[in-house]
């Protein structure tokens, strides 16, 4: 382990010496075990689970969590410091394959789960040895989480799912899925509630595994419920009260997707700049071009400037304050800006950034996404709308 850096050398008030030591054993562990390997991954369209279950050794997949399953008892903070390292690992699909488990599906079961429930799912899913899918979006119902179609009806000791999901992170690989369902009465739209259901459950299968346009490592699925059978103690929480776990998880969410998309921007930045300062061009050096150097410089303060917006709100979010308003911006800045940056650094590599071989190829369409994913940037603008004075 490395030794905990000195408090005068910290960048940010709010990270405390735990935070920069986590920040570097997840920076040491995707420089030797993810770098160098995850093309292959990219080619396979999914991250090996022992991959997956060394950063659950190393403690990586419980740092919000109870002690008493494994976890490390830290902050939203810890969370944005896992995210932003992975951001900077140039593959956003085994980063998202990672929050995903950590920060997207496993606190439902953290937030709501019986004791029962948490006791027989947490230590595995901690270990890596489980690793955890959100079944919420469908094809027909993305952020508009009341037109969901997908069903769930009790029948004596059991409920019955009946539906389908698309866009399924870890869909194909995962293990355990907290499933989004409508339990109400037609019309009552926000009758949602939570289910946890195995992979091999009868009833549950994956209907396809989907080509993407990036985040190729992460594997994405269509998920068919077609009168899948779960015990009636596997309800996740309060019966109908599952749209507002849906609606609270999301904050976390996004500011995870964020605090991603950044380490994201600011690894493309990092390789721009060696890029431009080393390739020859007209007497001189991409570098020596006043316009290039100029949007290199307003790119790394509206990075800078949104990174610190997202510390903020995270140190907000851990002392329990209402940041919704502001986290709805995080996800709206932060999905364009980093789509506006990789647009620049690719275009500044020239004829290099438009070969698959290029890692700015690459970042380039992972981002794309992040304006799309959990709360599309227009939705997160209505949202801020809605707040406004």
């Amino acid at each position: 382990m490395v030794n905990p850096p000195n408090r005068s050398m910290q960048v940010s008030p709010f990270f405390s010496p735990e935070h920069e030591l986590l920040r570097q054993t997840v920076r040491r562990f995707v420089q030797t075990r993810v770098i160098p390997h995850a093309e292959s991954w990219e080619e396979s369209g999914f991250v090996p689970r022992e991959i997956l279950a060394d950063m659950g050794q190393l403690g990586l997949f419980g740092i919000r969590y109870d002690s008493r399953y494994g976890g490390s008892e830290l902050d939203t903070l810890a969370t944005v410091v896992l995210a932003e390292e992975l951001g900077r690992s140039g593959f956003g699909g085994f980063a998202v394959t990672v929050l995903v488990h950590t920060d997207m599906a496993s606190p439902h079961l953290d937030r709501a789960g019986s004791a029962a429930q948490k006791a027989r799912y947490m230590p595995d899913i901690v270990a890596g040895r489980k690793i955890t899918a959100v079944a919420m979006t469908e094809a027909d119902a993305g952020s508009d989480l009341a037109s969901m179609r997908t069903t769930a009806r009790r029948d004596g000791g059991e409920w019955v799912i009946n539906g389908s999901k698309m866009f399924i992170t870890n869909g194909v690989y995962g293990d355990v899925f907290f499933v989004a369902a409508k339990t109400g009465q037609p019309g009552r739209n926000r009758d949602i509630s939570m289910f946890i259901v195995e992979k091999g459950t009868p009833g549950f299968r994956v209907a396809r595994p989907l080509k993407k346009h990036g985040w190729l490592c992460s594997d994405t699925a269509e998920l068919v419920f077609e009168d899948c059978r779960i015990p009636a103690e596997n309800l996740l929480g309060e019966e109908h009260r599952g749209f507002y776990a849906l609606a609270g998880n999301l904050q976390n969410e996004r500011i995870v997707l964020g605090a991603q998309s950044m380490g994201e921007a600011e690894r493309a930045i990092e390789l721009a700049v060696e890029w431009v300062q080393a390739r020859k061009a007209f007497g001189g050096t991409l570098w020596d071009k006043q316009v290039i150097r100029h949007k290199l410089a307003l790119r790394a303060s509206q990075v800078a400037a949104t990174r610190a917006l997202i510390h903020q709100v995270a140190w907000r979010d851990a002392q329990g304050q209402d940041v919704v308003k502001e986290v709805s911006m995080i996800k709206a800045l932060a999905g364009t800006l980093v789509n506006e940056v990789m647009y620049d650094c690719l275009q500044f590599h020239g004829g290099m950034g438009f070969i698959r071989e290029t890692t700015i190829e690459r970042m380039a369409r992972d981002a794309r996404v992040q304006a799309i994913g959990g709360g599309a940037t227009e939705v997160m603008l209505e949202e801020v709308a809605k707040r406004m004075p």
